[in-house]
């Protein structure tokens, strides 16, 4: 009896040091397209990959507002603007899983690989990924990169074609996640280079197991992770769609964090003695993008008509119920080039008739609005919200089509330009101002897919060119502001709502939240039982 008593003695004294790890479920409202973050651009799936199994050379902290170290312990920026130089944190290992057993540490042939397969069509890499890289090629990489190389293993050079003053915050984004080099030549040889997106290795604080689609995804912290292995293990992503369900699993304790709450769950959730709601302003925007290469979308008048006919202020009140302001525009009021006095689309139903007869087209046409099925932060009732526009339309004699498409089929035939009037939302990702613009009316970005308004001016494209080139912010923000003008007065968007970023949390969660760029981080938060 003493004898037993012995370990369990030992255990009491060292407490912590022997407890066991809480697991972590996330009620999450959709399913990744993927896990290969660098093929697509939704927030869903940087969230499943980037977010929990990746890291970056280095990271934006939105509270202190600046770019600081990850995997790149330092770096130096030469006078001129053109080469970047990073110094590796050394000693950093990639996940070593049932598929996979690293070799090595990673190292500088880790980023050359994570970046020349985005941007060089000769790589061996570069045609694998069946969706292309929309990040990169939206951004315009290809073109700014001239140059990678490895001076030795822990140092990596980039040498720009011009100055661009996005670069450095451009590389805490999700899609500049750097992959292991070893596996991806393992994959290949074994002839299965897709495997990349269903069977994850990154570097991050936890590593993939399983994944069901629509049903969860289980991960397990990461015991090697270069910060600390994280206090929640296992962490699991519950996919809930529906967001009464999450609110309900986090009721029963079934889930400890909530995303994309509804408005109604807000309320609810802070009368729960068990509960508690994290939530910042959002650096994002909820738009509805109009197709201006779709005929007669391609109308600046009826891209106006359609702004001038909806009204904003019932939609807001109907759909986000006091959780966001109007948009204006692209940028969220907390933008530092944000244009706060331009001039919006006051409901205007006799004007926006009055466009269509200018644009030849006094009896209406047809067209089609496009959808989710389930809500999000920056959709909250998709349906009530689709239905509110068509009624606004048909007023002025635009009979609009409502079709609800599952999330990933949404975004992938949008990328193509499928669509006529789609509800969509931006989230920026590192806090800059052309975050909104380069992927959303930049040229290059109608070919990723990324600009799903579908358009291309030279004019608007030199202004988005021309803010990347200097650091000088008062420049940076004049030229942005011009931007804003034209975009508004193109109505490439119905600009709908800047949200509050809302995520349900139980009493028993420490340490986490809310980013305003809608990234999560799991790494520090601990579960009390």
């Amino acid at each position: 009896m003493r004898a037993a008593a012995l370990p369990l003695l030992f255990a009491t004294l060292l407490g912590p040091a022997f407890a066991q790890a809480a697991a972590l479920s996330v009620c999450t409202e959709a399913s990744p397209e993927g896990f290969d973050v660098v093929q697509y651009n939704s927030l869903t799936t940087t969230n499943a990959s980037a977010d929990v199994l990746m890291n970056r050379l280095v990271e934006f902290d939105s509270a202190k507002g600046q770019v600081v170290p990850s995997l790149a312990e330092s770096w130096t920026v030469s006078p001129d603007g053109l080469v970047y130089e990073f110094k590796l944190r050394p000693e950093v290992k990639f996940h070593n899983t049932g598929y996979f057993k690293p070799s090595r540490t990673l190292n500088a042939d880790d980023v050359l690989f994570s970046f020349q397969r985005m941007l060089y069509p000769a790589h061996s890499w570069h045609k694998i990924a069946q969706s292309g890289y929309p990040h990169a090629q939206s951004l315009q990489l290809p073109s700014l990169i001239k140059q990678i190389e490895a001076p030795d293993s822990l140092t990596v050079r980039f040498t720009l074609d011009h100055p661009d003053a996005t670069f450095l915050p451009t590389l805490s984004m999700g899609f500049a996640s750097i992959y292991s080099a070893e596996y991806a030549d393992q994959l290949l040889k074994a002839g299965t280079p897709e495997k990349l997106n269903s069977q994850p290795i990154g570097t991050g604080p936890f590593v993939f197991n399983r994944f069901q689609k629509d049903a969860v995804i289980r991960y397990r912290a990461n015991p090697d992770y270069f910060a600390g292995k994280p206090a929640v293990d296992p962490l699991i992503f519950a996919i809930t769609p529906d967001a009464n369900v999450r609110l309900q699993k986090l009721k029963r304790n079934e889930c400890q964090i909530a995303l994309s709450p509804k408005p109604l769950d807000i309320a609810a959730a802070s009368e729960d003695p068990a509960l508690k709601v994290e939530k910042t302003d959002a650096f994002m925007t909820a738009f509805v993008a109009i197709n201006s290469q779709h005929a007669p979308l391609d109308k600046p008048e009826v891209r106006q008509a359609i702004n001038l006919a909806f009204d904003k202020a019932s939609y807001l009140k109907a759909v986000f119920e006091g959780t966001a302001v109007a948009a204006n525009g692209p940028y969220p009021p907390n933008t530092w080039s944000y244009a706060k006095d331009l001039p919006g689309y006051p409901t205007d139903v006799e004007k926006a008739k009055s466009l269509l007869a200018k644009a030849g087209l006094k009896d209406g046409f047809s067209t089609t609005i496009w959808t989710r099925p389930q809500g999000s932060l920056l959709n909250p009732n998709p349906s009530l919200g689709a239905q509110l526009l068509q009624a606004d339309l048909d007023k002025i004699g635009i009979k609009a089509e409502i079709r609800v498409i599952e999330w990933g089929e949404l975004i992938r035939r949008a990328k193509a330009g499928e669509h006529d009037l789609l509800f969509m939302g931006w989230a920026g990702d590192n806090g800059d101002p052309d975050n909104f613009l380069s992927p959303q009316f930049a040229c290059a970005a109608v070919k990723s897919g990324t600009n799903f308004a579908r358009y291309c001016d030279p004019r608007l494209d030199q202004l988005i060119s021309a803010g990347k080139t200097t650091t000088d912010q008062s420049v940076r923000s004049r030229l942005y502001q011009q931007a804003q003008t034209h975009i508004q007065q193109q109505a490439l968007w119905l600009p709908l709502a800047h949200p509050v970023a809302s995520v349900l949390v139980r009493q028993i969660v420490e340490g986490y939240q809310v980013s305003p760029f809608g990234r999560q981080d799991f790494a520090s938060v601990k579960v009390s039982r």
